[in-house]
């Protein structure tokens, strides 16, 4: 009796496997094909200009920023501006420091006591060594301003030299890589893999 009860159920599950797994056409369904159309009318082509990183490279060291707007990234102009003005203005700075301090200590060594850094009593606030730390410690300050600054140039010139050569990259369907990702209805199981096309 339990035997029987078995194959009733094993036969019925049995059934209702093959009956999902066949797959019937409707009359009302649109049969489409998987892979796209792409008219080559539709593919504009642009010429390569080879003038356009050298433009863009020469924009960007007359005048920082114009560069990135030739190439049409408009909002990296803000950045650069941003970030060589921080420089110019650190640079500043640390000069009108290093021009107090150096005052200072000529007037010292002049024989006055009427600097800023000394004060009312007859002990200075700083004192010479004092002075002559802070205007070590200013002018390196001033030179590293200055570098900073002149690394962030090149790297705006450079920056607008690289995006104009990527700007000018072929990306077109006649070349490419790309992943590839299948199902095997047969194996039920998934295919990953790379696709290189090539087309003259």
């Amino acid at each position: 009796m339990l035997n029987k009860r078995i194959y009733i159920l094993a036969l019925c599950l049995f059934s209702v496997l093959f009956s999902f797994s066949q797959k019937e056409k409707d009359s009302t369904s649109i049969a489409l094909d998987e892979t796209p159309i792409i008219a080559n009318q539709t593919l504009k082509r642009q010429p390569i200009d080879p003038l356009r990183p050298s433009k863009a490279a020469f924009y960007s060291a007359v005048l920082p920023g114009l560069g990135q707007a030739y190439n049409k990234k408009y909002w990296k102009v803000p950045i650069v501006w941003g970030a060589i003005g921080a420089g110019v203005y650190f640079y500043v700075r640390n000069d009108r420091q290093f021009d107090r301090y150096r005052d200072a200590y000529k007037r010292r060594l002049a024989g006055f006591t009427d600097d800023e850094f000394y004060g009312d009593g007859d002990t200075p606030l700083i004192s010479n060594d004092g002075l002559i730390r802070a205007q070590q410690q200013f002018r390196r300050n001033k030179e590293v301003s200055l570098l900073i600054t002149l690394g962030l140039y090149a790297l705006n010139i450079i920056d607008a030299n690289v995006d104009a050569h990527l700007l000018q990259f072929n990306v077109d369907e006649n070349l490419s890589l790309s992943p590839h990702f299948q199902y095997n209805e047969m194996e039920n199981s998934s295919d990953l893999g790379l696709t290189f096309n090539f087309k003259f």
